[in-house]
């Protein structure tokens, strides 16, 4: 049972600590080995929430003999620091333990030094202001979270919970973060390697490629082209690579190659297939592009994917 601490101070931003108390610390009468989770500060133990609500949180002085540390949320105006705090986490950083940040929490961890020449990602709102006060920082938009030497930075608000079920997937496996998804009501398919990417926004106005969509994740495991997509749209392939640019964030091709990519992830972590037999098994046409793809969009290769993640 991994002991997790949630980091907070004022102002104590409210959503993302419940995006972080509901996946992580909320008992699972199903999951007996779940995360053991503890709500801690380092600015005393009553603090004012940024909706104005007073939490009693208890006050600590030592960080060192949790496992996890999450931090929801961080003050982007206030640059001062108590020492204490400073000392545990950079410790807490060197020991290789996992630092989690919601949001806005990438100020406190880049305040540190911790992102210096690493990737990282906050809110949009925050992103010139974060580029302006850390500048070695390899600051990365248009994703939904980083991750680089156990550090991980999620961007806007519900982007937490898209993290947070990424850490449960690579702590309990591809199927149990699927059912804590499914509770939460939400995606349990736009998470990925380190470039984290909006898998499939289809706006409601959008109802074309919505079914459009649907019906090609259904229909992986054949060869399909981004032509088929846009007879199904009932558009020329033009205007659909146009609409859906403009919808989704990406080309056709590209979100096509990313759902194979995805496809494939949850066969390597229940199946052990040769390489022809998993390309073919997700559409790709030779394990070359199996590969490029997969590499591109997760960071490693088909097999190291593999063994790092096996639940079989």
């Amino acid at each position: 049972m991994q002991h997790v601490a949630i980091l907070v101070s004022e102002p104590v931003p409210m959503f993302e600590l419940g995006c972080a108390l509901e996946v992580f610390s909320l008992p699972k009468k199903d999951r007996p080995y779940w995360y053991k989770c503890d709500l801690v500060s380092f600015d005393g133990s009553r603090l004012t929430s940024s909706t104005g609500v007073t939490l009693e949180v208890p006050e600590i002085s030592e960080l060192l003999h949790y496992d996890i540390l999450i931090i929801p949320g961080w003050s982007t105006q206030n640059n001062k620091l108590k020492l204490s705090l400073a000392e545990q986490i950079v410790a807490f950083h060197s020991l290789n333990k996992p630092i989690i940040s919601f949001c806005s929490g990438a100020f406190l961890i880049a305040q540190l030094g911790l992102l210096n020449h690493c990737k990282a990602t906050t809110h949009w709102r925050y992103a010139e202001l974060f580029q302006q006060r850390f500048p070695l920082v390899e600051y990365v938009d248009n994703v939904l979270y980083t991750h680089q030497d156990n550090v991980w930075c999620s961007a806007g608000s519900a982007a937490a919970l898209d993290l947070s079920i990424e850490i449960v997937r690579q702590d309990f496996g591809h199927e149990i973060a699927n059912d804590i998804a499914r509770r939460l009501v939400i995606s349990p398919h736009r998470s990925g390697g380190q470039a984290q990417f909006v898998e499939t926004p289809v706006p409601a106005k959008h109802q074309r490629f919505s079914k459009t969509l649907d019906w090609a994740i259904n229909k992986l495991n054949s060869p399909l082209l981004v032509d088929d997509l846009a007879k199904h749209a009932s558009m020329s392939r033009r205007s659909f690579d146009r609409h859906f640019k403009s919808s989704v964030g990406m080309s056709p091709k590209e979100w096509l190659n990313q759902q194979r990519v995805r496809l494939a992830r949850q066969i390597l972590e229940s199946d052990h297939l040769a390489m022809e037999e998993l390309a073919a098994r997700v559409g790709f046409d030779n394990t070359v592009t199996l590969r490029f793809n997969f590499h591109k969009f997760v960071g490693i290769s088909p097999s190291e994917y593999q063994q790092q993640f096996f639940k079989g």
